[in-house]
């Protein structure tokens, strides 16, 4: 168990929880008391790109060349954290929204959260291999931003785009948070960050 406090310490787990839980914190006083319904989901979509940006500076360690020589082996670790991220993230979301909701409307429904926490999190597991763990945070920051102004449209380009606004069981918005999930987590998992 020593292993996993060191781990847990080493990649800045409770300054990431802790940021997120003042996300959602944050996202639950902004959100009212739900009864707007699921209509814009550019509030969940904040709280999740803050919750895998806190999360993704953990996908590097302290000393990269230690990480590197250690006899353990990292690809599985490296999958088990991105994934974990990823469902934490959620789950505090999804938390922090049944907390006060009332007549079972929320900012946003689980499917939305579920599929953007998992192309999110794919997305800085992605950042962290191509820039390291320091800038993990931009791919998913950038990719937020781009979203915010593009203008809305019909192609499959621009769905593409803004997959994280698009509403749950949308195939675009579903596929590419599929396939960042799987590009990102794989990336990482063999590569590891960047130097």
């Amino acid at each position: 168990m020593r292993w996993l406090t060191l781990y847990v310490r080493s990649r800045q787990v409770p300054a990431s929880f802790a940021a997120l839980m003042i996300g959602a914190a944050v996202m639950r006083a902004l959100g009212g008391d739900g009864s707007e319904g699921t209509g814009d989901p550019r509030l969940a979509v904040l709280v999740l790109v803050t919750g895998v940006m806190a999360a993704s500076i953990g996908l590097g360690g302290q000393d990269l060349a230690l990480d590197r020589a250690a006899a353990i082996r990292w690809v599985p670790r490296r999958a088990a954290h991105v994934l974990l991220a990823g469902v934490v993230v959620a789950a505090v979301l999804l938390a922090a929204q049944g907390v006060g909701a009332r007549g079972g409307t929320s900012v946003a429904d689980a499917g939305f959260v579920v599929r953007d926490s998992a192309g999110l999190t794919g997305l800085a597991a992605l950042g962290a291999a191509l820039s390291g763990g320091r800038y993990a945070w931009a791919l998913p920051f950038a990719w937020l931003s781009f979203s915010f102004v593009t203008p809305a449209g019909t192609g499959t380009a621009t769905r593409v785009a803004t997959w994280m606004l698009l509403p749950a069981g949308t195939a675009a918005g579903t596929w590419t948070a599929l396939v960042l999930l799987g590009v990102g987590t794989a990336a990482y998992a063999l590569a590891g960050p960047r130097r």
